[in-house]
C-alpha cells in the first residue's frame, strides 16, 4: 500500500512504508529504531539545555542549578538528557548482544556492522564529554582521570594530555572544549546511523532463522509500524519511570558537589555504562596494557566479521554458541559490577578473570568454534550416511 502518492516521494516511500521487511522478526529488532528515537530525544533536550548551559567553571554548576529550578520545565529537560543517555546505552547494548546472538555481523552484512561499532564509538565520546559539563565533583575527576589515561601513550601522550585539556590542567579551555564536541558529535551520530540504515536496507535485516533475508518479506507499514509503536509505548513507559520517579538512580551523588580541584573523592568511577570497560582497564597491571586492552574490548567488536568461522548466522541453531553467548552476558554484567568496585581483593582477581573470558569469547571460542561445529555436522552426516548403507 502506497502511502506517499507525490512521485518525487517515491524513494522515501519505498524506503521507509513499503520497504520489504523478513516475516518473522521479532520485538528484539524493534531496539534499532528505539535507539534513533533516544539520539532523536536526547538532541532535542541537549539544544534546549544549551540555551541556558554556561560553559565557564565559575558558571557551569550553577547554571545547571538555574536549570533546574528556575528555567520553567528545566528539570524536566536536564532528568530527560541525563538519564536519556542511560536509557541510549541500555537500548544500543541490547542491540548488539541480539546481533551476537543471531549473527548480525555474517556476511554479507560485515560493513553495516563496523559502521554500528563507530556508532558505538561517537556514542562513549559523547557521553563521556557530556558527563564532564555539569562540573560537579565526579565531572571533574572522571575527566581528570580518564584524559591522563592518554599519557601512557609513549612519547607523545604528555602532549596528547595536553592537547585534550588546553592547557596544563583540566580547567576553562577543557570545558569549553568538551562543550563544543558535545554538541557537535550527535550530528556525526546522525550522519553515521543515516548510513548504517542505507547499508542495512542494501542487503536486508537478518531475521531469527538466519537464512537469506531476500525471500518471504512483508512491508514494513502497516505491520511492522504496530510492532515498533507497542515496543515504543514500552519504552516510553519504563523511561518516564526513571524520569519521573528515580531520577538520580543512575547517576552519582558526589556529582551534586560542585567540582574542587582540591578534594579528591574516596572513589572515582565512570558513569554505569563505562563500567564494563573500566574494569578491563584496570585488570591490567600496566598502565599502557590496561589502555590498549579497554581499546581492544570495544575495538574486536569490530572484527567478528573476519574472526567469524561458521556458516550458520542464528545462535538457535548452534546450541554450544548459544551456552557461551550465555555466559559472555553473565561475564559483561560481572565487568561492571567489578569496575564499580574499589580494585582490591577479591574484586581484581575476579575483574581479571572474567577480562580473560571476554576476549576468549571473540579471539578463541568464535573462531574454533565454527571450525568444531563444520566438523562435528560433516562427522554427523558421514556416520548417517554410513548407517544406512549398512543397513539395506
Amino acid at each position: 500500500m502506497r502511502l506517499i502518492k507525490l512521485p518525487q516521494l517515491k524513494p522515501l516511500n519505498d524506503f521507509i512504508v513499503d520497504y520489504p521487511t523478513p516475516s518473522n522478526l521479532s520485538y528484539w529488532w524493534n531496539f534499532g529504531f528505539l535507539a534513533a528515537l533516544c539520539l532523536g530525544v536526547q538532541i532535542l533536550t541537549g539544544i534546549f539545555l544549551a540555551m541556558h548551559y554556561t560553559p565557564h567553571i565559575d558558571m557551569a554548576f550553577i547554571s545547571v542549578e538555574h536549570i533546574m529550578r528556575d528555567v520553567n520545565y528545566g528539570w524536566l529537560i536536564r532528568y530527560a538528557h541525563a538519564n536519556g543517555a542511560s536509557m541510549f546505552f541500555i537500548v544500543v547494548y541490547v542491540h548488539i548482544f541480539r546481533g551476537l546472538y543471531y549473527g548480525s555481523y555474517a556476511s554479507p552484512r560485515e560493513l553495516l556492522w563496523i559502521i554500528g561499532v563507530i556508532i558505538l564509538l561517537l556514542m562513549m565520546g559523547t557521553a563521556f564529554m557530556g558527563y564532564v559539563l555539569p562540573w560537579g565533583q565526579m565531572s571533574f575527576w572522571g575527566a581528570t582521570v580518564i584524559t591522563n589515561l592518554a599519557s601512557a601513550i609513549p612519547v607523545i601522550g604528555d602532549h596528547i594530555v595536553i592537547w585534550l585539556w588546553g592547557g596544563y590542567s583540566v580547567d576553562n579551555a577543557t570545558l569549553n572544549r568538551f562543550f563544543s564536541l558535545h554538541y557537535l558529535l550527535p550530528f556525526a551520530i546522525v550522519g553515521m546511523a543515516g548510513l548504517h540504515v542505507v547499508l542495512l536496507h542494501e542487503d536486508g535485516s537478518n531475521n531469527p532463522l538466519g537464512i537469506n533475508s531476500k525471500v518471504d518479506k512483508i512491508a514494513f507499514y502497516p505491520y511492522y509500524y504496530v510492532k515498533d509503536l507497542y515496543g515504543i509505548i514500552l519504552f516510553l513507559i519504563f523511561f518516564s519511570v526513571f524520569v519521573m520517579y528515580y531520577p538520580n538512580m543512575l547517576g552519582h551523588p558526589d556529582n551534586y558537589i560542585e567540582a574542587n580541584p582540591l578534594v579528591t573523592p574516596t572513589h572515582i568511577v565512570p558513569e554505569w555504562y563505562f563500567l564494563p570497560f573500566y574494569a578491563i582497564l584496570r585488570s591490567i597491571p600496566d598502565k599502557l596494557g590496561g589502555v590498549i586492552a579497554m581499546l581492544a574490548s570495544i575495538l574486536v567488536l569490530a572484527f567478528l566479521p573476519f574472526i567469524n568461522t561458521s556458516e550458520v548466522r542464528s545462535s538457535q541453531f548452534r546450541p554450544m554458541h548459544r551456552k557461551f553467548f550465555w555466559l559472555l552476558v553473565v561475564d559483561s554484567f560481572i565487568l561492571g559490577w567489578i569496575g564499580g568496585n574499589i580494585p582490591e581483593t577479591p574484586y581484581l582477581e575476579i575483574g581479571q578473570l572474567a577480562t580473560v573470558f571476554y576476549f576468549a569469547y571473540f579471539l578463541i571460542i568464535i573462531p574454533v568454534l565454527g571450525k568444531l561445529e563444520r566438523f562435528l555436522l560433516h562427522y554427523d552426516g558421514t556416520k548417517t550416511i554410513t548407517q544406512t548403507i549398512e543397513k539395506y
